[in-house]
């Protein structure tokens, strides 16, 4: 469910302290009044709901208009209010996905919260890179098997030299055959990552092409787009550890993958 961008915004900034927002005696009433501000683009609405720099919270492209639809088609199908100790969550559709967008009670009435938001929306963000980094890593190994298949020795690079197929990418003409690790690895923008993180694979001057380098992937900002390092070795075996706010120093320094009681192993 991509229905998150429309609140996504909420990392860059808050509302002001001490704006009104408006309050409801249910949290059913809260939730079905942002559902009707969204469905008709009501934006009176959506600042009283939460807060008249509303606008200003919302991505600079906007909501993504087809998640907007398809959240408004989950409502429609289903959508209930959890409700525990003064915080209520609403879940739309089959799958019951939760808006990361708390009610919560006040002495007034029941209001959305966007401060607790901030703290869901990061949950969730660094939830997800962590795993697409992890599905990456695995991708990477599955490639590193088919360019053993197809050339009897392991890729000592990710990214091909340009004219050149002794990466596991390199860019392919319509009708030719796919590179055995597709385009994610190779961002447009320098330094932009993959689902915020960084990839290197970790090479020295003993590594033979019989065995595949091991992969390592860090945040590209601890704490912001993910928490975890992982690393993928020649093995296919895949570990985690926690640096801390000192990551990005930490990872300069590992030129080689040695495992020990700090590496934690991932279970597939």
């Amino acid at each position: 469910m991509k229905f998150q961008k429309i609140i996504a915004g909420l990392l860059l900034l808050l509302p002001i302290a001490g704006q009104a927002q408006q309050v409801f005696s249910t949290p059913e009433q809260a939730a079905s009044t942002l559902v009707s501000a969204i469905k008709d683009q009501n934006e009176s609405v959506m600042a009283q709901l939460l807060g008249d720099d509303w606008r200003q919270l919302l991505p600079p492209d906007g909501a993504d208009p087809q998640a907007v639809a398809r959240f408004l088609r989950d409502w429609e199908v289903s959508h209930q209010i959890d409700e525990q100790n003064g915080v209520a969550h609403l879940s739309v559709g089959l799958s019951q996905w939760q808006l990361p967008l708390p009610m919560v009670k006040t002495t007034a009435g029941w209001q959305f919260d966007t401060t607790r938001a901030v703290d869901e929306i990061l949950t969730r963000t660094i939830g997800r890179n962590e795993l697409s980094a992890m599905i990456a890593l695995q991708a990477y190994a599955d490639a590193q098997h088919d360019y053993f298949t197809l050339n009897h020795h392991y890729a000592q690079k990710i990214i091909s030299s340009e004219g050149k197929k002794d990466g596991l990418y390199w860019p392919v003409s319509p009708g030719e055959a796919p590179s055995p690790l597709g385009p994610a690895f190779s961002p447009t923008v320098p330094g932009e990552g993959y689902h915020g993180y960084r990839f290197r694979l970790l090479t020295s001057k003993t590594q033979s092409s019989d065995t595949p380098a091991a992969l390592l992937a860090w945040p590209l900002e601890y704490g912001k787009t993910g928490v975890a390092t992982f690393v993928m070795d020649g093995e296919d075996r895949m570990y985690q550890q926690d640096f801390g706010a000192q990551t990005a120093q930490q990872i300069e320094g590992i030129t080689q993958f040695t495992p020990d009681e700090k590496w934690q192993p991932v279970q597939p």
